[in-house]
């Protein structure tokens, strides 16, 4: 029995259904990563323990580890919560519309502000996903300008109302705060999204693009001769009139 005759194919339908399973997947990887933040905090609080010296501190050995598991330690639930929400919000809104690319970001992103900082950090141990979220802010907001779209811009135009104040942490105004971190992983962002401009999403056109000019229309000529034609036998007519019989 075929059953689809009975029930017409909606393509708006399609489309809306797949935009759902996309969104839900975009928040997957985020929730799996703020999942871990949490658990390592709670571990650090329960057993009493310090996680601090698994930081990235610059230019030793022993900072070498941190690239990858300072991302995971915070040195409060206070310091945990302020980025829990920045990460959530912006590493979300990167795996939506960026979709295929961004794993590569992602990754790139932890390591390059991480990497970064050990190179050219204070002799201090910092913690934190602080210099993630600042790549991804730098990210969404940069690509939106290179990639002249309108819906990428919105989100730039979003990301910089939402997280403006952001912009004075990559300043060493407190030093008990990264800044380099901060620093890094906005520059970190921004660099990327130069790099990454030509592929991803890209910018749609308009249907107003596609309609031509008023002054690009082709005049009718054939019009334009049947009316000149059309008045010469008055001309004729009036001329004839004049004659002397």
């Amino acid at each position: 029995m075929r059953l689809f005759n009975y029930f017409p194919y909606r393509p708006d339908r399609v489309d809306e259904e797949v935009e759902k399973k996309i969104f839900r997947y975009s928040l997957l990887f985020p929730t799996l990563f703020v999942i871990v933040f949490w658990l390592v905090e709670l571990i650090e609080t329960i057993f009493d323990l310090d996680f601090t010296t698994l930081g990235v501190f610059p230019l030793q050995i022993k900072g070498l580890p941190g690239i990858v598991l300072s991302p995971f330690i915070h040195s409060d639930f206070k310091h945990l919560g302020a980025n829990t929400v920045s990460f959530f919000i912006l590493s979300s809104a990167l795996f939506y519309f960026y979709r295929k690319l961004a794993y590569r970001i992602f990754v790139l992103l932890f390591f390059l502000s991480g990497l970064c900082v050990w190179l050219g950090g204070r002799e201090a141990w910092h913690i934190g996903a602080s210099g993630l979220v600042y790549g991804l802010a730098s990210f969404l907001f940069f690509s939106g300008i290179f990639r002249n779209d309108v819906r990428l811009l919105t989100i730039g135009l979003i990301v910089a109302f939402l997280y403006g104040s952001m912009f004075w942490g990559i300043f060493p105004i407190l030093p008990e705060i990264s800044w380099e971190s901060h620093l890094w992983g906005a520059v970190s962002g921004l660099v990327l999204s130069a790099f990454y401009r030509n592929q991803g999403p890209q910018r749609q056109k308009m249907e107003w693009e596609d309609e031509p000019d008023d002054d690009d229309e082709p005049k009718d000529a054939d019009w334009l001769g049947k009316e000149n034609v059309a008045n010469e036998p008055e001309i004729e007519n009036i001329q004839d009139s004049n004659k002397p019989d």
